[in-house]
């Protein structure tokens, strides 16, 4: 038997992160682009753009950072900011998931 959860966690101005905005950053910082990112998730270019856009609105700091030109071109890549947010949403859902297994024992459904 298994709890079945999902988290997000909101700020007044909406979805700052879950886990689908976790793993859609997680592919911009591996890839170097929102594009690459997007299609890696079989999302379309405009909903990656449109749930990054949310959660910077909602964040205190930029999530991701576009670079123009040079010699390999542009991209997307991820702030320190963004990389810490990943890194405290993992750490919440796995703590999340180790309580919820631990209730589920105590109780012996």
């Amino acid at each position: 038997m298994k709890i079945k959860s999902k988290i997000w966690i909101e700020t007044e101005e909406g979805i700052l992160i879950s886990e689908g905005r976790v793993k859609l950053l997680k592919l911009i910082g591996e890839t170097g682009s929102l594009n690459k990112a997007a299609k890696a998730m079989e999302l379309s270019y405009q909903k990656a753009w449109k749930l990054v856009d949310a959660s910077n609105k909602a964040a205190k700091h930029p999530l991701i950072a576009t670079q123009v030109g040079g010699n390999k071109g542009g991209g997307t890549v991820l702030t320190p900011y963004g990389q810490s947010l990943i890194d405290a949403f993992e750490t919440i859902n796995a703590s999340c998931w180790t309580f919820l297994d631990e209730e589920l024992k105590k109780h012996k459904l």
